[in-house]
């Protein structure tokens, strides 16, 4: 998740220093190989689109799993992982490690290859 998306740039970054979330913390089970959680607001326009990218991932990869988080309703996530805007996507291993984290609109061929790095990783 990571070139520039015409004149807008999506910020990433590989790892989030060991931070990891819980199923608990998603209201669901995380994906068997990977998990990808978007925060989103109610009035964001690229959160939209990133949830349809999301989920078509989701499908076409087994064992992924597509979790969206109100970033409104959920306050406490967004201060602990410093989620500053929406949509921010996190890649999950298997184990609910972040491995990799994007803010903005993600292209499909960079959620692919996130996707790649979080299932080496597990």
């Amino acid at each position: 998740m990571g070139a520039a998306t015409s004149s807008r740039r999506t910020g990433v970054r590989a790892t989030d220093g060991g931070q990891r979330l819980t199923a608990a913390e998603l209201d669901g089970p995380l994906g068997e190989r990977a998990t990808l959680v978007q925060f989103s607001s109610a009035f964001c326009a690229p959160c939209r689109a990133t949830r349809r990218v999301l989920d078509d991932v989701a499908g076409m990869v087994e064992g992924v799993r597509h979790v969206e988080i109100d970033a409104e309703a959920h306050l406490d996530l967004v201060r602990r992982l410093g989620i500053l805007k929406t949509p921010t996507v996190l890649v999950l291993d298997a184990d609910g490690a972040v491995v990799r984290r994007a803010s903005g609109q993600p292209r499909r061929a960079d959620v692919i290859a996130a996707l790649g790095a979080a299932v080496r990783s597990a």
